[in-house]
């Protein structure tokens, strides 16, 4: 069935704390999507962030944001008062994220919540659900806050190497502050759990996204480190990133450490089963970054300064998903097809039967022979996007066209302007035969790059951006809904009471 739907990070959802929640504005928007005739809600990575802010380089895998947690839930349950928070400067801007300031004053927030708390049944099936990460995962950040933020590489000898004894005397001596970060990912999964269940009984479905790699100062790196390629002293011997292109000259060095997949193939790939059983039932449609390293990955040596000197390396393949097809069934995954993509890449996409991804932005060679052209989808098994977190905004990339690719754009689109490229490419998504088509926000809104979420491979001004209250009202939805049916991607969207008790099952 043919249909839409939004591309926007928690992050970024309106609201006064700060940074979008998961409660009241989330249902809002949810409400906005069922009324403009949408089935999907696509959202970035939930995780903590790391470097640079970016939920891609995050402590965890499995861990959730605690900036997520709403103050209001919380004092519906009886852990807050309005005094704890209301009032609480939480970043003057309404339109950037304060990050700084989040970290100063949300826990603070938090911790006055967690005093409150009393534990309780559901409490103690959520710790029994996800005993095989939350523990660690705990252990992992108390640490990190009592070594002032420092990434575990730097910690002593006997803590960086994770000596069972000296692990093991950490757990009895930070118990509190365990316990302390075992309570936020209770509260963030409850509330996660609660609002997948409001979605989906609106008739809307969550696209989740999972980044490939693990951060470098994860808790994965330090008490899993025979997953990666490490030396004995826990050193990366290659790191991920890609080749120079026409983009970056250097290549980009994303830093993550790699993966020991000859070691991972001998166990049966379990992390991997156990890692995608876990998002595929947090979301209901999952997208798996950079698809492309599970057929060959780029892998440049630790300590150069850039990716010039990388080399590719081939990946597991289908044996990967072999095993997971087995253990798990198959699931509903949109593969990152983005990049450079060579032939065993779109081999590997074909035997999975996963949908890629057309990105309009890339399309526009006046030869006509893009396959991110409309006119060239040979499958309708895909999903077309507008744009994405990592380019330019619709109108941000319409700025910089010039020369014979700016008048193609102009001519294939049937516009006169610039400005007017935005909604042509909404018309072409929806229009097009892919079976999905996606928008971000801004791109619904015709925003410029001051709306952009991410620059790759730089740090500093990313991951900021946030809707308003005032952007989702007026004619913006019926423009949407109009559109939606225009191209008969609005499918049957019923509504049904959502049930409490589901929305809080630990699965």
């Amino acid at each position: 069935m043919r249909s839409s739907g939004i591309l926007l990070g928690v992050a970024s959802l309106p609201g006064e704390y700060g940074i979008g929640k998961l409660g009241s504005e989330a249902r809002d928007f949810i409400d906005f999507l069922v009324d403009a005739k949408q089935k999907y809600w696509q959202i970035l990575p939930l995780s903590p962030t790391g470097f640079g802010e970016s939920p891609y380089q995050s402590f965890s895998s499995r861990a959730g944001n605690p900036y997520f947690i709403d103050f209001e839930a919380l004092e519906a349950d009886g852990l807050l008062t309005p005094e704890d928070y209301k009032g609480v400067d939480f970043g003057a801007d309404p339109i950037y994220i304060d990050y700084g300031q989040l970290y100063n004053t949300v826990f603070k927030v938090l911790r006055k919540a967690y005093a409150r708390f009393g534990g309780g049944d559901e409490y103690d099936r959520f710790l029994e659900k996800n005993a095989d990460w939350a523990p660690d995962y705990a252990l992992f950040m108390a640490e990190k806050n009592l070594h002032g933020g420092s990434p575990w590489y730097e910690w002593e000898e006997d803590l960086r190497m994770a000596e069972p004894e000296t692990v093991a005397k950490a757990r009895r001596d930070l118990a509190d502050e365990i316990d302390f970060q075992l309570f936020l990912q209770f509260e963030f999964y409850k509330q996660w759990f609660a609002l997948k269940s409001y979605a989906n009984s609106r008739g809307v479905q969550i696209i989740g996204d999972m980044p490939i790699y693990c951060a470098y100062d994860s808790v994965e790196a330090w008490l899993s480190p025979e997953l990666f390629e490490f030396d004995a002293e826990k050193k990366p011997k290659c790191v991920a990133g890609c080749p120079p292109d026409g983009y970056a000259a250097d290549g980009q060095l994303w830093g993550n450490p790699l993966y020991n997949w000859a070691d991972m193939e001998q166990n049966g790939y379990k992390w991997w089963i156990d890692r995608i059983g876990f998002e595929t039932d947090i979301y209901d449609v999952l997208r798996i970054d950079h698809f492309r390293a599970f057929a060959g990955y780029y892998s440049v040596p630790w300590g150069d300064k850039n990716a010039v000197n990388g080399f590719w390396r081939e990946g597991p393949r289908m044996k990967l998903f072999n095993s997971t097809n087995y253990w798990l069934g198959k699931k509903n995954i949109i593969a990152e097809d983005l990049g450079f993509i060579t032939g065993d890449v779109s081999e590997l996409i074909a035997q999975t039967g996963y949908s890629g991804m057309k990105v309009l932005q890339f399309a526009f060679d006046p030869s006509s022979t893009s396959k991110y052209l409309p006119t060239n989808y040979a499958d309708s098994r895909c999903i077309v996007y507008t744009s994405t977190h990592d380019s330019d905004t619709a109108l941000g990339w319409a700025e910089k066209l010039e020369g014979r690719e700016l008048s193609f754009c102009l001519d294939y689109c049937g516009v006169k302007s610039r400005a007017e490229i935005p909604d042509a490419l909404l018309r072409l998504a929806w229009g097009s035969t892919a079976e999905t088509a996606i928008t971000q926000l801004q791109d619904l809104l015709s925003l410029d790059n001051s709306a952009r979420i991410n620059v790759p491979s730089t740090v500093g001004l990313n991951w900021r951006w946030r809707a308003s209250k005032k952007q989702l009202c007026g004619g913006v939805k019926e423009k949407l809904r109009n559109l939606t049916e225009t191209y008969n991607r609005a499918g049957a969207i019923s509504w049904s009471r959502p049930d409490a008790e589901t929305g809080y099952v630990f699965r």
